[in-house]
């Protein structure tokens, strides 16, 4: 893996093709990720990560550099995976989304032209894979109850929805860092992020190896 020519914004190659990394927030972002590759830091939020992932690949194709893959990595809450193992997203959803009222079914975006969960369909060999719920709230406690899917993230749904806009494939994935107890402070998130960053990085080394051998 190698990082290609300095650009605006940056692009790694793998196996050949360019792959643009996005991240939440810099505390996610540690020595073994580093090591790897520069990412484009959103910010946090679904708000935030499809205005920052829309405008990169915006600019990425208008430099004519389209990325051939996007990759969303960083942490995750559940109450029911393994804390600060790393997973794939198999299936993403919405959980702000709530137009019942109308007749809609919960997560479905009115008029648009999709499910309430969304299947990503690459897969890393040897990570496995667990369903993904985005929304703009921080999830802890008994909040997880209300949820369907096995872990969640404030990025990645709306990322996914910039991805297909512009007709590039993503890959999600995340490292459980929190969830198993209800949360008190910034600490039970920012205590595990070494770990996850190990963990993340060891899923970067299978991707860029699956790429290498036409798996991906």
């Amino acid at each position: 893996m190698s990082q290609l020519a300095p650009t605006d914004p940056p692009l790694a190659d793998i196996a050949g093709r360019r792959v643009l990394f996005l991240m939440a927030a810099e505390p996610e972002y540690g020595p073994q990720l580093r090591a790897r590759f520069r990412p484009v830091i959103t910010g946090v939020g679904p708000v935030e990560g499809g205005v920052a992932a829309a405008a990169t690949l915006a600019q990425a194709r208008g430099a004519g550099r389209a990325p051939d893959l996007v990759v969303s990595l960083g942490s995750a809450g559940s109450a029911r995976l393994e804390h600060c193992a790393v997973y794939q997203a198999t299936r993403v959803a919405y959980r702000d989304m709530d137009a019942t009222p109308l007749g809609f079914a919960a997560g479905v975006t009115p008029f648009l032209d999709l499910p309430a969960e969304i299947a990503l369909p690459l897969r890393i060999p040897g990570i496995p894979g667990a369903s993904l719920s985005t929304g703009a709230n921080i999830v802890s406690g008994a909040a997880y109850d209300g949820i369907a899917q096995d872990m969640v993230d404030m990025e990645t749904f709306a990322i996914l929805r910039a991805c297909q806009r512009f007709s590039v494939p993503l890959i999600a994935l995340r490292g459980i860092s929190d969830g198993a107890r209800p949360l008190e402070g910034i600490s039970d998130w920012t205590d595990y992020l070494h770990v996850v960053d190990a963990h993340l990085a060891e899923a970067v080394d299978h991707l860029a190896r699956a790429m290498s051998d036409g798996v991906i």
